[in-house]
């Protein structure tokens, strides 16, 4: 290795040295199922779903 190498070498690494001094680690990776929350976007309502088959005739056949 000749004196040059070695003088381009070293300013990386002591630069790469005062960047991980200043900075530290990168955080942990976050999954992407653990950046979404899933919640229904309205409470369930019971009486929706209580389907009468019979009603149309209590309503338009009067």
């Amino acid at each position: 290795m000749t004196h040059t190498e070695h003088e381009e070498k070293t300013p990386a690494a002591a630069e790469a040295m005062l960047r991980r001094a200043r900075f530290g680690a990168l955080p942990e990776r976050v999954r992407p199922e653990d950046t979404v929350e899933e919640r229904p976007a309205a409470p369930r309502d019971p009486a929706r779903d209580a389907y009468d088959p019979d009603e149309w005739m209590v309503r338009y056949c009067l």
